[in-house]
C-alpha cells in the first residue's frame, strides 16, 4: 500500500465544474476545535413483466462474510444484508435532513397518483411517501427483495434491473431516483427511460454523490488514508464499467434527455460534528456513524474483486481511515446533488 502523504502536502482542489454561488454553498464553517480526547472518542399497473419474488431471487451469494444479491450476481458492489440495510435506512434520515427535512424537493403537489422510487433499496422512502401521499400508487423496485412486508396499502414493491427495457401500462407523475452511485452502467439510457414514462408535465428528481472528499478550510490532504481510499473504491467500481460519480452530471444527463425547467441544488454533507451550525453538526454526526457502519461492506466486493486485496490487508488499511474519518481537524466534506425537472406538457 502507498504511504499517506505529509500534512504538509498541498491540499486537494476543490471539486470542479462549480460555478461562484457553488463554491459559496460548499462552505461549511468549522466550530471551535474539540479536545483531544473528545476527537477519538465519538463512534468507538402495477402488472409488468418484471421480475417476480423467486425463491431464486433470495438464494444470495456470502462473500467474506457479508450477503450479497443473487438477481443480476454482481452487477452491484454492495452488499444487501440487515447491517447494510440499517445503514441505508440511516442514510435516508440524512439526506432527508439534509433537504431541509423534505422527502423530494421537486414540486409535485398534494395529489400525485403515480410514483416511481428507482432502486427503492430497503423502500423507505416509498413508504414514507405512501404515508404522506394517500391520493398515490407508489411502486419501488430494486434488485434485491430486501423491503417489509407490511406496508401502506398504496406501496408496492418489485424486484427489477432498472437497467432493462422499462415496461409498464401507465405513465408515472413523479419519478424518483436517490444514491445510486456506482450501481449503473448508463445513466443517459436511464435518464431516456425515465423521460418516457413520466406524463407530461409530469417531475423527475435525481439526488446522488460525489464520492471524492475534500475541505474547505480544514487539514484533509489528497493522499491521506481517507483519500486513497476513496479513490481506491472509485477505481474499483470503474472496472466493474459501472459509474461511482454520478451527482455532478445529473443536469446535464437530464437536460440531453428532453426535460425542461431544471433546477440543480448542490449540498455538501460533513463527515463528524466539527460544523458550527446545529443542523450541519447533526448531519455530520449521523454521516460518520454511516461511514463507520458502513466502511467495511463498501470496501469489502471492491478492493478483493476489483483490486485483488486479501481481507486482512482491508481490515488493517482500514483502521486508517477510520482515524481520518473520526479526526474533526481534516473537517472532510463530501457534495451531494438534487436535480429536478419537468417533462413538457406539449410531449408526447
Amino acid at each position: 500500500m502507498a504511504s499517506a502523504v505529509s500534512a504538509q502536502a498541498t491540499a486537494p482542489a476543490l471539486p470542479g465544474l462549480l460555478n461562484e454561488d457553488d463554491l459559496n454553498n460548499i462552505q461549511i464553517e468549522a466550530d471551535e476545535p474539540a479536545s483531544s480526547q473528545s476527537d477519538s472518542t465519538f463512534g468507538d399497473d402495477v402488472e409488468s413483466y418484471t421480475t417476480s419474488l423467486k425463491s431464486s431471487i433470495t438464494n444470495y451469494r456470502y462473500e467474506n462474510g457479508r450477503r450479497y444479491h443473487a438477481y443480476k450476481d454482481g452487477s452491484y458492489f454492495l452488499p444487501n444484508d440487515e447491517d447494510e440495510s440499517d445503514r441505508l435506512d440511516l442514510f435516508h434520515h440524512i439526506m432527508s435532513l439534509r433537504c431541509g427535512g423534505e422527502l423530494h424537493l421537486a414540486p409535485i403537489g398534494d395529489n400525485p397518483q403515480r410514483i416511481l422510487d428507482v432502486g427503492t433499496g430497503t423502500g423507505i422512502w416509498a413508504i414514507d411517501m405512501g404515508d404522506k401521499y394517500p391520493s398515490a400508487e407508489v411502486l419501488g423496485n430494486d434488485l434485491s427483495p430486501i423491503q417489509p412486508s407490511l406496508v401502506p396499502p398504496n406501496v408496492k414493491f418489485e424486484v427489477d434491473d432498472i437497467e432493462n427495457e422499462w415496461i409498464y401500462g401507465s405513465k408515472f407523475d413523479y419519478i424518483h431516483c436517490r444514491y445510486l452511485a456506482g450501481a449503473l452502467k448508463d445513466w443517459p439510457r436511464l435518464m431516456q427511460q425515465a423521460y418516457k414514462f413520466t406524463k407530461p408535465g409530469g417531475w423527475v428528481e435525481f439526488q446522488d454523490f460525489d464520492m471524492i472528499f475534500y475541505t474547505a478550510n480544514g487539514e484533509f490532504t489528497r493522499g491521506c488514508a481517507l483519500d486513497r481510499w476513496t479513490r481506491g473504491v472509485i477505481e474499483g467500481i470503474q472496472k466493474f464499467g459501472l459509474e461511482p460519480e454520478p451527482g455532478p452530471k445529473l443536469e446535464g444527463w437530464v437536460k440531453d434527455a428532453g426535460f425542461e425547467n431544471v433546477h440543480h441544488r448542490l449540498l455538501p454533507i460533513p463527515v463528524g460534528q466539527w460544523p458550527k451550525d446545529k443542523k450541519l453538526k447533526e448531519i455530520g454526526a449521523l454521516d460518520l456513524v454511516q461511514f463507520l457502519d458502513g466502511l467495511e461492506g463498501i470496501t469489502l466486493r471492491v478492493f478483493t474483486i476489483a483490486r485483488g486485496w486479501s481481507a486482512e490487508e482491508i481490515q488493517v488499511f482500514l483502521a486508517d481511515v477510520r482515524k481520518d474519518l473520526k479526526n474533526p481537524r481534516l473537517q472532510a466534506q463530501h457534495n451531494f446533488h438534487v436535480v429536478y425537472a419537468q417533462k413538457p406538457l406539449n410531449s408526447a
